[in-house]
């Protein structure tokens, strides 16, 4: 019974259907329609203030105006190191309309990777958030000499500085509107000048294995994947977006910003990281995409707040999501519900689930969408029981965000589903990798033409690293990396991502690697959630005065223990972990050990934490 899901109302269809076949075209073509209607929000200081389409026209006009008054020329590259804000979409969408190549810098990257990703991008203007971000830009603008010119977003205790290198964005468009009165059509000859086949982004891969790679994205490239993404993951205007990723990621930038130009959809961008989960609340999002981090941390704290509930309270919420598992396995299995579950779920809704979801923040949710990192099948489960539909897809830099995605109307759990419109994918019979092809498939890696050849050959095919099966039915399914399978000294092939996946789905971990290439048996390291254990500690009185010294609790050490044996039971002997190790220190984006969408680079915790690893084989 779909309906209990609301499928009906996202059903693949087609959205506005903007023209244009080049991403200044199409947003252009957006202003020209929507006007002045709502298309971004933002909280500062507490407050929330709107831009409409024709506002952000303006400053968009303004920015590209000021780009060509200080020189920016056409194919020239303009990076944008920021968190995401309104202004990182406004330079965005002004530096493409000037023909330039826009490129993204994470503001947790270190002023070293600054001046790498702008020295192999060519970068000539470089857009920073803050005084902390253009202290980086500072320190290493000596070494990139075709750096001409450095715009800041905020200026706040930057006021006395004088550097005839650095302008503030608001100087920039003051400028630009000067610009635009002496040449009213050149930025008009400018967009219209652009060519599908042109470049219009680099993206630079997260560098787990080696320097971040730019991959580069055409225009025509961008459109036709919006386009086709709209087909399987509908939006329309009136639906609410929260844009908190980062706009550096490729999944941020097509399937929240383009996306939002070519739908209409509304854009509400966080205060900060830190403010998320409070912000999901207020904007009752109804199209929410993630990343399995952050749909891991909402379980856990409706996890933690039910085992803080009277047992009343406890037996409710036992006996609704229990009813919600029941619905959602018949819906899945496009079996009928009956009557009498039907009425049970409503009360269940009604009287529990409703309010779970608010809690969240996901009770107006359409679909909800995950994506960028493996998920485990049971969290995907928990929010089907909710009653809101969960969309697992697959896609990486290299094919725009999306490639094989689960579609409303006909999802499987523990698949990344089947193959987007105008997507191939195949399954190599040698090695078993997932290969895919497409208009979506990026145009190769910036001056690393060997790593174009190994990555795309000669008959388009994108070879993916990752390793799959295919159904009878086409639905695909991940099983890890290539380089990620461990093979045991018994000569045993173990996917870690499934094991540290179901270790990821306890409220009290955060982030799990597990270790044991030719090694006689599985070993972990893990990373606990702080929060959580800290209310764990402090609820029992166990002693800590820091997070190591919280890892070191025998106490902590024996809740995680029985989490993995919890996991442990779910797999054979051979992939089960024998010991573990408790990571010390709590990491942040910033970290190395991350990447920036939160996920451990596992080839450096393998070198970084030798001697913890060494210890548990002794």
């Amino acid at each position: 019974m779909p309906n209990l899901w609301n499928v009906e109302s996202i059903k693949p269809g087609v959205a506005d259907e903007l023209p244009g076949d080049t991403v200044p075209a199409m947003f252009w073509a957006a202003v020209a329609r929507r006007g002045d209607t709502v298309w971004m929000r933002e909280k500062k200081l507490g407050v929330w203030h709107s831009w409409s389409w024709n506002q952000a026209a303006q400053a968009v006009r303004e920015v590209a105006h000021g780009l060509m008054a200080i020189g920016f020329e056409r194919g020239q590259t303009a990076s944008i190191q920021a968190n995401t804000v309104v202004e990182w979409v406004l330079v965005d969408q002004a530096v493409m309309s000037c023909g330039g190549v826009s490129n993204g810098i994470y503001p947790t990257d270190a002023a070293s990777q600054t001046q790498y990703l702008c020295e192999d991008s060519r970068t000539t203007v470089l857009f920073v958030e803050d005084d902390e971000q253009l202290d980086k830009a500072l320190e290493v603008r000596a070494q990139l000499p075709l750096l001409h010119r450095i715009v800041v977003f905020d200026m706040e205790g930057l006021s006395n500085l004088d550097d005839p290198m650095v302008m503030s964005l608001e100087a920039l468009r003051a400028l630009g509107r000067e610009h635009a009165q002496a040449h009213p059509d050149a930025l008009q000859q400018r967009i219209a000048a652009i060519a599908p086949e042109d470049l219009a982004l680099l993206v630079y891969t997260s560098g787990t294995t080696g320097r971040p790679k730019g991959a580069m994205h055409l225009h025509g490239a961008l459109t036709w994947t919006v386009r086709q993404t709209a087909l399987v993951l509908p939006q329309v205007r009136g639906d609410e977006r929260m844009c908190f990723l980062p706009l550096c990621h490729v999944a941020e930038r097509v399937l929240g910003e383009f996306s939002s130009i070519y739908a209409g959809s509304v854009l509400n961008f966080v205060e900060n990281p830190d403010t998320v989960p409070e912000n999901v609340r207020e904007i009752a999002p109804t199209i929410f995409f993630a990343v399995p981090r952050v749909w891991e941390k909402f379980y856990s704290a409706v996890t933690i707040a039910v085992r803080e509930a009277t047992r009343p309270q406890q037996w409710a919420y036992a006996w609704a999501i229990g009813v919600g598992h029941r619905v959602a396995g018949r819906v899945l299995a496009q079996q009928p519900v009956s009557a009498w579950l039907k009425l049970r779920f409503l009360v269940a809704r009604v009287l529990v689930l409703n309010n779970v979801r608010r809690m969240i923040g996901i009770h107006r949710a359409r679909y909800l969408l995950t994506g960028a990192a493996p998920i485990a099948p049971d969290l995907i489960q928990w929010y089907l029981a909710l009653g809101v539909p969960m969309l697992e897809g697959w896609g990486m830099t290299e094919t725009t965000a999306i490639g094989i995605v689960n579609r409303p109307d006909a999802m499987r759990i523990g698949t990344i589903g089947t193959p987007a419109h105008g997507v191939q994918a195949r399954i190599d019979p040698a090695t078993g990798e997932i290969q895919v092809r497409g208009r979506n498939v990026f145009a190769g890696y910036l001056n690393q033409p060997e790593k174009t050849a190994e990555a795309i050959d000669a008959e388009g095919w994108l070879h993916t690293g990752d390793v799959g099966t295919v159904d009878a039915d086409g639905y695909y399914r991940i099983t890890d990396r290539m380089k990620d399978i461990i093979i045991t000294a018994g000569g045993k092939n173990v996917t870690p991502s499934e094991w540290e996946n179901e270790l990821k789905f306890s409220p009290y971990v955060t982030d799990a690697v597990v270790i044991g290439d030719k090694r006689p048996y599985l070993t972990a390291l893990v990373m606990i959630d702080q929060e959580n254990v800290e209310r764990f500690a402090q609820e029992r009185d166990i002693p800590f005065s820091n997070y190591t010294s919280l890892t070191r609790a025998p106490e902590i050490r024996a809740l995680i223990e029985g989490e993995i044996d919890k996991v442990n039971k779910k797999f054979a002997r051979v992939e089960q972990i024998k010991r573990f190790h408790l990571l010390e220190t709590q990491l942040t984006a910033e970290d190395e050990e991350l990447t920036p969408t939160m996920k451990l680079k596992r080839k450096l915790v393998h070198a970084k934490y030798a001697p913890q690893i060494e210890a548990m084989y002794r």
